[in-house]
């Protein structure tokens, strides 16, 4: 049967105090987060057995509930992220680019008897409807 290791986490400030203690010994260490803490906490279980045969119990304030709702809450909360500022565009031409058409790649025009074809077909007046087609008959 292995014996459980604990790992005891202790807020000191910005930082975190980590003590891991098994198999009558104990090892401390530093981090700058929680997040960054149970890392630390992994590095120094490492030290003290192998990885397979160790169970680690963390702990915060004496109760691993506690410790897994910090420990989740600063995983799953977002840094706060200053806004992305969009400069004004300068002198309109940006809004010229917007309305203009890109240009065509040379090599990639559709070749002129394909334009002219395609031309009479965008003036042709619309179909009458079937209902009005009727009354003029």
């Amino acid at each position: 049967m292995t014996e459980p290791i604990t790992a005891s986490y202790v807020q000191e400030d910005d930082d975190w105090k980590v003590t891991v203690s098994g198999s009558g010994k104990e090892l401390t260490g530093r981090a700058p987060g929680i997040i960054a803490a149970r890392d630390r906490a992994d590095q120094l279980v490492e030290k003290l057995s192998p990885p397979e045969r160790s169970t680690v119990v963390h702990l915060l304030n004496g109760s691993a509930l506690e410790f897994t709702a910090a420990y989740m809450t600063a995983r799953l909360t977002l840094p706060e992220i200053e806004p992305l500022e969009v400069p004004p565009p300068a002198n309109g031409k940006a809004k010229e680019k917007i309305d203009a058409k890109p240009p065509v790649p040379q090599g990639k025009e559709l070749p002129k008897a394909v334009d002219e074809a395609k031309a009479p077909e965008e003036k042709a007046e619309p179909a009458k409807t079937p209902a009005k087609a009727a009354q003029t008959s």
